[in-house]
């Protein structure tokens, strides 16, 4: 059953732009879709480690400003000695920008993980706001406030059909599904190896889990390198779909979007940020549609999250795969068979021990 749900989604989300003539809406999919790559990789730190970063935009901002910068190349001057780098290939940069952001995550995760607690979290966002303010202020490579813009987009090779320009919603809506089952894939290996049960087991009962060999802060530094990375993924084809990056791309909100997603959805599952993506990635358009206020429109959003969370505390997935097994339970159950008959003055015991 649940594959045959998995190949109906598929098929329904590798048709849709074949059908929808609306590309406002196709754009909403896009960011949506972009946001969900992030929480996904938000989630491998969050749901499977148990370790909250609310800094998670600065892989993000990372992957989007080192991936613009390899592909319109650059100039600087370090102690008056120029130092540049000539335009990369967009599929390049992308590269590059996902091993720097997987790099970052490597050293926070070295400086943090050392100690437990709000440490991390302390690290994370300070992490974040230093890059924001790097992104602002160092004006000869980022522009500061000016953006950087006109940034190359995607050109990819395919055997069979050549040359594909990426350029415009239906190519990039692919694009962003393909990354997506990508990183869909990536964390679902990780999750299920011998690394995966060993971050569980640490967000499950560390002294215990160290009691037994495992070593704590080499899977959290790995957890934190690979989350890193898929996020900086998520923001080097960002950078490529908008072709426009300024400091905004660092904004703390964009963090607690990724949260929401994850904490609505479910965190520890594979489908829980995908399933809050959806929801929250759209919600606030299909509400503009009905042309309320602006504040009417985020009381909704904000009074709907609050209703998930009180009633759905495990989150939408969990409370929807616990529904389904129950009902499966009850119409898959046996009847319940008669207790043999116990002879008189016979104990059970004795009644199952006779011929």
């Amino acid at each position: 059953m649940s594959r045959a749900v998995t190949l109906a989604w598929v098929v329904f989300l590798f048709t849709l732009p074949l059908w929808m003539d609306n590309l406002y809406f196709l754009h909403v999919l896009i960011m949506a879709g972009i946001f969900i790559v992030a929480a996904m990789s938000l989630n491998l730190l969050l749901g499977y480690t148990g370790q909250l970063s609310l800094g998670h935009v600065a892989f993000f901002g990372i992957g989007a400003y080192v991936s613009s910068l390899c592909s319109l190349g650059f100039e600087i001057h370090v102690f008056d000695v120029p130092v540049g780098l000539a335009p990369k290939p967009v599929w390049l940069s992308m590269i590059v920008a996902v091993v720097f952001a997987g790099l970052c995550g490597w050293m926070i995760g070295k400086i943090s993980f050392k100690v437990r607690g709000a440490y991390f979290v302390i690290v994370s966002v300070s992490f974040a706001e230093v890059t924001r303010l790097v992104a602002l202020n160092w004006l000869e490579l980022t522009q500061g406030p000016m953006a950087l813009n006109n940034i190359p987009f995607l050109k990819l090779w395919l055997p069979g059909i050549g040359d594909i320009d990426v350029l415009g919603k239906m190519p990039n809506y692919y694009l962003v599904l393909v990354v997506a089952v990508v990183t869909y894939v990536i964390i679902r290996r990780l999750v299920h190896s011998r690394a995966g049960r060993a971050m569980i087991a640490l967000r499950e009962n560390e002294p215990l889990a160290t009691s037994v060999g495992i070593d704590v802060t080499r899977f959290l530094v790995l957890a934190t390198v690979v989350s890193a990375a898929l996020a900086g993924l998520a923001g080097a084809v960002y950078a490529q779909y908008v072709r426009i990056v300024d400091p905004d791309v660092f904004l703390f909100i964009y963090t607690v979007t990724m949260v929401i997603m994850v904490v609505t959805g479910g965190k520890g599952t594979l489908a829980g940020p995908i399933v809050g993506g959806l929801i929250f990635g759209i919600l606030p358009e299909l509400l503009r549609g009905f042309e309320v206020q602006p504040e009417i429109q985020w009381v909704v959003y904000g009074v709907l999250m609050i209703l998930i969370v009180y009633f759905l505390p495990e989150g939408i997935v969990p409370a929807v795969r616990d529904g389904w097994r129950r009902v499966g339970g009850r119409s898959g159950a046996p009847p319940a068979q008669p207790a043999p008959a116990t002879p008189a003055g016979a104990t059970p015991a004795t009644a199952e021990a006779s011929p």
